[in-house]
């Protein structure tokens, strides 16, 4: 898995924030979840296998934003709740 982040321009209310999101994810496909914040001006997604970075900065262009830095790190599920371990 991988964890994109996405610094983003031009994202001012929640209905931006939507925007994005279906942006990416009709670029990405099905198997993603994405959170994205107009205060931060960030998105961030996760996925299955590498992803495609032209794709979803034209898709997120095509909306009316403008990607101005992308970071691509792996990603580890967390499993279970730390307050649960011994």
């Amino acid at each position: 898995m991988n964890k994109i982040t996405l610094k983003i321009d031009g994202m001012q209310c929640g209905m931006c924030e939507a925007h994005v999101n279906d942006a990416i994810r009709k670029a990405c496909g099905e198997k993603v979840k994405v959170s994205s914040s107009h205060t931060s001006g960030t998105a961030e997604i996760i996925l299955d296998g590498t992803p495609d970075i032209a794709r979803i900065k034209s898709a997120v262009k095509a909306d009316g934003y403008k990607v101005l830095d992308v970071n691509v790190e792996p990603y580890e599920k967390k499993k279970g709740l730390p307050f649960f371990k011994k």
